[in-house]
């Protein structure tokens, strides 16, 4: 979260597609919200390895980000969120104290299950071209 001194916070999330086009989605512990699995970047971190940790922290999969597909900012936060389209290359899914449940959701199923401020990034990586870039208060664009 940004500081006192105003400084952004930043993160970076994984948007895991397989072959049928489906995205992996998770539900998490603290909140049970859906979304894509991410979180804060360490300092000194390679942006691409934090994706890879992130990941594999909270599903158990093992990924190789594709491409940059958008940057978002949290208005009301002061973050700044990276979201990569990944492909799966090993690993499996599994429960841990970050995630409760999983889900294989076609792209018809996230703007029912995601709230519009992370279901666009879900959605963005869908789609190949420019990274998409914009702005929300934490639950809808801005």
């Amino acid at each position: 979260m940004a500081g006192q001194d105003g400084r952004h916070s930043v993160s970076v999330a994984g948007v895991v597609v397989d072959d049928a086009g489906r995205v992996l989605l998770t539900q998490r512990a603290d909140n049970g919200e859906w979304q894509a699995p991410g979180g804060v970047l360490e300092l000194n971190e390679a942006i691409t390895d934090g994706v890879r940790r992130e990941v594999l922290e909270e599903t158990g999969l093992v990924v190789e980000p594709v491409a940059l597909t958008g940057v978002y900012k949290n208005m009301s936060r002061g973050i700044v969120a990276l979201v990569f389209r990944c492909k799966g290359t090993g690993g499996r899914l599994t429960i841990n104290e970050e995630v409760t449940r999983f889900h294989w959701a076609t792209p018809d199923e996230v703007p029912q299950m995601v709230t519009e401020a992370f279901a666009i990034r879900v959605l963005d990586a869908l789609h190949e071209g420019a990274p998409a870039i914009r702005q929300h208060d934490g639950v809808h664009l801005v």
